[in-house]
């Protein structure tokens, strides 16, 4: 199997962890068609982990918990199927999940065949209760052969954290998308630290296999197994458009029958999603200023190591020749940030400049005096897709 953009879709644990069954889950589906949310590409409904019994049956198959779903899982795979979704599954590395239920550790290919015959389409991995003695590498290729023997394409979504140096090995795997993170939380504290976390490991994003900073809190509001504080609107938009500038994996993770009008609109932006999508997939790269980061690195200093802390401007060249650019701004106090077209490489020489659309807005405008800059709100942002015009 191979995926050509980061998957879109709505996953359980955010808002439910162990308060999940096949009533949430197809009511779900129901509501991502209904509210057009398929129609803006997210297409996955993704069980995460508390949905099997504590233990394995007779034949060391994991079994769905019958409380939670009555029907089993092939009910709801097929429930999710007529409704012209996927269907996504979690499992473990280890000998639990994260949540203390059996993981798929010296059972890969038993719980393959048991995810296929079921109709998975998308295998959640986590990382919990791995044996020391194994290093990850190993055990995420385990996985990997499983499911590409398993009979049925499965998006394999490898969910190590970034642990033992995921980002070096990972492609080696078989894995679609790699966790580069740990666990998200619904605070602003929880979103600034995860997007500076990217600094280090933006260039290790590629086709096939995405960069995952896990997943989307928009619209939680405090609600939820991980709702905390919650966050503001200008807060989420930054969320949003930091994941897709970075071309991460949009799962969203609050209760979406109770998902206000400010985080629909969010979650729907087109211009956003279509940053995000885009096939050409191309590695962003951060401007400071009139400095290009990635050429003022000296001798075997790390590229991160002159990335903007915490007002960093991210550009990504786009499969038609646009470029999508993204200002941040992760302090608490408003700032202005600008950039000259040379530090995209649009020097005067080329006679080229460019038009630029704000994506919230939809307002167009040019730069002033061969300068892009954008007034920025506390935890705010502002992002352009731009054409290249004639001067």
């Amino acid at each position: 199997m191979i995926i050509n953009r980061p998957p879109m879709g709505w996953n359980s644990w955010n808002t439910f962890a162990e308060n999940i069954n096949e009533k949430v889950v197809m009511e779900t589906a129901d509501f991502i068609v209904e509210s057009g949310l398929k129609d803006c590409g997210y297409e996955y409904v993704i069980i995460d982990d508390c949905w099997s019994l504590k233990e394995r049956n007779e034949k060391n198959e994991i079994v769905p918990d019958p409380e939670k779903f009555p029907h089993g899982m092939k009910y709801v795979s097929d429930y999710i199927h007529s409704k012209g979704l996927k269907f996504g599954m979690y499992s473990c590395a280890g000998t639990m999940t994260c949540a203390a239920y059996p993981g798929s550790l010296d059972h890969e290919f038993i719980d393959a065949k048991c995810f296929a015959e079921w109709g998975v389409d998308y295998l959640k991995y986590d990382y919990c209760y791995h044996p020391f003695t194994t290093y990850g590498h190993m055990l995420y290729k385990r996985m990997g052969l499983a499911l590409a023997n398993c009979g049925r394409d499965i998006l394999f979504a490898a969910c190590s954290w970034g642990s033992e140096n995921t980002k070096t090995w990972i492609k080696e795997t078989g894995a679609h998308t790699w966790r580069s993170t740990g666990d998200i939380f619904d605070t602003w504290e929880s979103i600034k630290e995860l997007a500076l976390s990217q600094y280090k490991v933006a260039e290790y994003n590629g086709c096939g296999c995405f960069n995952d900073m896990d997943m989307l809190v928009v619209g939680m509001k405090g609600k939820g197994h991980v709702g905390l504080k919650g966050c503001t609107t200008e807060e989420y938009k930054t969320h949003f458009a930091f994941w897709a500038m970075m071309g991460s994996p949009l799962i969203i993770g609050c209760d979406l029958r109770e998902a206000d009008d400010d985080a629909m609109a969010i979650l729907k932006n087109k211009e956003l999603i279509r940053i995000d999508q885009d096939a050409a997939y191309r590695q962003p790269y951060f401007v400071d200023g009139n400095r290009i980061i990635n050429n003022e690195r000296k001798g075997d200093e790390p590229l991160y190591s002159w990335y903007p802390d915490h007002m960093p401007v991210i550009v990504r060249h786009l499969e038609n020749g646009d470029i999508a650019i993204g200002f941040f701004n992760f302090t608490d106090n408003e700032h202005y940030e600008c950039f000259t077209l040379d530090a995209v490489g649009l020097g005067f020489c080329t006679g080229k400049s460019l038009e630029l659309t704000d994506v919230w807005t939809g307002e167009v405008s040019k730069p002033i005096n061969d300068t892009v800059g954008a007034n920025l709100p506390a935890h705010g942002c502002v992002v352009y897709r731009a054409k290249v015009v004639d001067r």
